[in-house]
């Protein structure tokens, strides 16, 4: 088995250099055994040298998203003396933005998580995704950017969420044969429709195994694949009927979803 041992270092939190080290590391399927140290908010040499002295030690790779100048040299000059494997993440890019637009960086940590006016925005889209969330009010179809529709368990509320953590108003319903649709959805612009699909055996794999998670018996109408099928008909049926935008969401990620969606606001 391979081992991968990695030193975040940050003078913020660190979430930025997090998230590549996952989507790096999630193209190395054999290397399970991994050992990620996170040292945020240094902010002065000494303490980010005896880091870097130990993730030496360690022979461990450092992965920086410094925005100081003095910690990014002193970073440098210590690799350079002692052969140390790191990237830096943040300066080739605010370099290259410097060298384009003349402008100075402020050099300010946690720029990216300040409390400004997107910060609000984005917990006002979290606060309406959890009001609106199953069809619990249509009143907030008509000031949504997004109406996501769908059968249980085609991941309605988990994209609801991720696309509020980018800002947007989506509330979501579930479509159920026996259930008639709120009349306020047939005033949403079909453009804003968002129809959730899947194949009926990936949904009863997902429905089999929360039934399972919860303790109860799988042997249900709601795990039953004759009624799944019949569940995704009718929801089809409707997408057409609203002229509903569909995504499949078979084996695709919550954020690949997301992407498709927002691909298709920025066409109208």
């Amino acid at each position: 088995m391979t081992k991968a041992n990695l030193f975040i270092v940050s003078d913020s939190v660190g979430e930025t250099a997090q998230k590549v080290i996952s989507a790096a590391l999630a193209q190395f399927p054999n290397v399970s055994d991994t050992d990620i140290k996170r040292y945020p908010f240094i902010d002065n040499k000494d303490d980010l040298t005896q880091i870097l002295a130990d993730a030496l030690k360690e022979k461990a790779i450092v992965v920086a998203t410094l925005v100081n100048k003095e910690l990014v040299a002193t970073l440098t000059d210590f690799s350079r003396r002692t052969g140390l494997d790191y990237v830096d993440y943040m300066s080739p890019l605010i370099d290259l933005v410097q060298s384009k637009t003349g402008e100075i960086p402020k050099e300010e940590p946690g720029a990216l998580h300040k409390l400004n006016e997107e910060y609000f925005n984005r917990v006002s889209a979290i606060e309406f995704a959890i009001k609106y969330d199953d069809g619990k009010d249509p009143r907030g179809f008509a000031q949504s950017d997004f109406v996501v529709l769908g059968i249980s368990r085609t991941s309605k509320t988990p994209l609801s969420m991720y696309l509020a953590n980018k800002s947007y108003k989506v509330s979501n319903l579930p479509l159920i044969p026996e259930v008639p649709l709120p009349k306020e959805l047939y005033d949403v612009p079909a453009e804003k429709l968002i129809g959730l699909t899947a194949d009926p055996e990936r949904i009863l794999r997902i429905r089999k195994s929360r039934l399972h998670s919860l303790g109860l018996n799988d042997s249900s109408q709601y795990a039953n694949l004759d009624r799944i099928c019949e569940e995704v008909d009718y929801a089809e049926k409707i997408f057409k009927e609203l002229g509903a935008k569909i995504v499949k969401v078979d084996d695709r990620a919550v954020e690949e979803s997301a992407a498709i969606i927002e691909g298709l606001k920025a066409n109208y």
